[in-house]
């Protein structure tokens, strides 16, 4: 055991139990008799759960270390568990590719969440609540767009990309918007008040 590098050790199968248990469960595999061999898988399932406290308030986890048992043991170990063996192709078996949605973003710096509200707003009659969605529209495009950029972003840009996302239907006074300030980001950056050095 001394000068041994863990290079030339075997390999980890699970490294949150560490190699004292995988040594542990090399010897289990190693003794002759089946009842002893079970008997010591018992008690080493029990010196898991002290030495990892986490694990025990868990409900599923009595199944889940007897499972890992058999993994650390490459699926080669005879003894009576308490739950069925778990099959290896069950356990490592590559989880199916997940389809991300290909939904075509026309305004990618603003995002799709954006054109979606354009499309609730679209949905407004009352002219007076079109306008505070413009306005909220607005303000959130203006906030989104300084987080990514340092240069600010006329308020024309903004009622022109509104324009193109509702195609036309949601507009607004120019003037009024710049006289009245309406298109304020929705938060500002706090200044950080240094100390006055004496």
């Amino acid at each position: 055991m001394i000068g041994e590098y863990n290079s030339q050790r075997p390999h980890i199968i699970l490294k949150e139990y560490g190699r004292n248990v995988q040594r542990i469960v090399d010897y289990i595999r190693t003794v002759p008799d089946k009842e002893k061999r079970t008997q010591l898988a018992y008690t080493l399932i029990e010196l898991i759960r002290q030495l990892m406290p986490a694990i025990k308030d868990d409900p599923e986890n009595p199944q889940r270390i007897w499972d890992d048992l058999y993994i650390i043991a490459d699926f080669n170990l005879d003894i009576n568990n308490p739950y069925p063996v778990p099959n290896p192709e069950v356990v490592f078996r590559r989880p199916k590719r997940m389809s991300y949605p290909q939904v075509e973003v026309r305004f990618k710096h603003y995002g799709k969440n954006i054109e979606s509200l354009v499309k609730e707003a679209m949905k407004k009659q009352d002219p007076a609540e079109r306008e505070e969605a413009v306005i909220y529209l607005g303000k959130l495009m203006k906030t989104f767009y300084a987080n990514w950029n340092k240069e600010p972003l006329d308020d024309s840009v903004i009622l022109r990309d509104i324009r193109n996302m509702s195609g036309g239907i949601l507009t607004m006074n120019l003037d009024k918007v710049r006289e009245d300030n309406l298109f304020e980001k929705l938060y500002r950056e706090k200044k950080v008040q240094r100390p006055q050095g004496n």
